[in-house]
């Protein structure tokens, strides 16, 4: 006598599952993008298409943010002077955001002792 054939079935995974193995792919690819940010005398605090870089003043402050450096060139009074991808921009707190190479570059704050500048992908 021959035995019948035996049926294999694929399971496949469970809603639960995909969930998990899909929030743990997301969490490493922010992990990833995240760790693309360095930064020398600032510091960065980076979403996923926008950083902020706080730079403190008096030192050589830059910032490797959304593959680009930037760096804090002159904080005189309320206008600073910032580069960003090599491109020298001066900005004052409350102007509209400048184009450069695709980013939108703003600046948020000026104190004695640090200068915060919002760098994102400019949607334009």
């Amino acid at each position: 006598m021959t035995k019948p054939p035996t049926r294999t079935t694929r399971r496949t995974p469970a809603p639960r599952a995909r969930r998990a193995a899909g929030l743990l792919a997301g969490l490493a690819l922010g992990a990833a993008l995240l760790a693309g940010c360095s930064s020398e005398g600032a510091s960065t605090s980076c979403g996923l298409d926008a950083c902020t870089v706080t730079f403190d003043r008096g030192v050589d402050a830059r910032a490797n943010v959304l593959g680009v450096e930037a760096r804090l060139v002159e904080a005189q009074d309320d206008v600073v002077t910032v580069e960003v991808g090599g491109q020298q921009l001066s900005l004052t707190v409350g102007q509209q955001a400048t184009e450069v190479g695709g980013l939108a570059v703003t600046l948020d704050s000026v104190t004695d002792s640090e200068v915060k500048v919002r760098i994102s992908n400019n949607p334009g």
